[in-house]
């Protein structure tokens, strides 16, 4: 590399890319990377994906070529909607439960998991619950409880290969309340348990002050606009929310950003 751009690098890689040794020129760009401006990032990414095109890679490997690789196999994005209304009932209870699973090379989604619950100690939701998340009397009658639908969560990892030990996978939701609050004291008010998987955790809200310096408030909404982002869907609807999480991981992984656990360990 001649300077701080890398463009001596960058033309060596373009003009060397079919001569080049598949494992040199992946350790060339992930060196090469982290001294790119975004604008010569963009251009180069356009650059290697036709190479890898012409040579007959296939767009899912341009895809990855444009960031450096995570530490999961999969993310697991998940967002909980639950019983609600001011004063704040008690116990909460989760009526939505959704997860997208999130290749954690092209981070595109490869998978969803979306179910209702059924209330069992607030049966009847809140015009406030309703108004919020979206979700009316009809979406969560007859729907299977909690416990019904963890077994059929355990059941959906299985048939994703996500209980191998061999598959790194993690969990990622917009802050700590999902896990760390909601499920277990859920749980624990059903003398349930709670499965090693939904254990540990990355938060994206902490994810995202570390990649962009700054901590988002307003949430989703302030990551979205932190990152011009156009918002998905309905806000306080879990899939929508979850879908919304996963495009600013995408983002940030495009910019160079590697995730990591932010829960500490039970």
């Amino acid at each position: 590399v001649s300077d701080a751009s890398g463009c001596s690098m960058i033309a060596l890689l373009h003009t060397g890319a079919a001569k080049f040794p598949q494992n040199l020129l992946s350790r060339a760009r992930q060196a090469v990377f982290p001294l790119l401006p975004a604008g010569v990032l963009k251009g180069f990414s356009s650059i290697v994906s036709r190479k890898l095109a012409s040579h007959g890679f296939g767009a899912s490997m341009a895809a990855m070529s444009s960031f450096p690789p995570q530490r999961y196999h999969y993310f697991l994005v998940l967002d909980f909607e639950a019983t609600c209304d001011k004063p704040q009932i008690h116990p909460q209870e989760i009526i939505e439960f959704p997860i997208l699973k999130l290749n954690g090379r092209t981070m595109e989604i490869e998978s969803t998991f979306h179910m209702y619950v059924q209330p069992v100690v607030h049966p009847q939701l809140t015009p406030f619950c309703t108004e919020l998340t979206g979700i009316i009397q009809g979406m969560v009658d007859g729907q299977p409880s909690l416990q019904q639908v963890l077994e059929r969560v355990d059941e959906w990892m299985a048939k994703e290969g996500l209980l191998d030990p061999s598959v790194k996978s993690i969990f990622v939701t917009c802050g700590d309340w999902d896990l760390k609050v909601m499920l277990p004291g859920q749980c624990q008010y059903l003398g349930l348990p709670v499965a090693d998987y939904f254990k540990q955790w990355i938060n994206l809200k902490k994810a995202y002050s570390f990649a962009m310096g700054s901590w988002p408030k307003n949430g989703l909404l302030d990551m979205n606009k932190g990152l011009n982002l156009q918002h998905i869907g309905r806000p306080h609807s879990g899939i929508d929310d979850c879908k919304n999480i996963a495009n600013i991981m995408k983002t940030l992984a495009h910019r160079g950003f590697i995730f990591k656990q932010t829960s500490k360990p039970f």
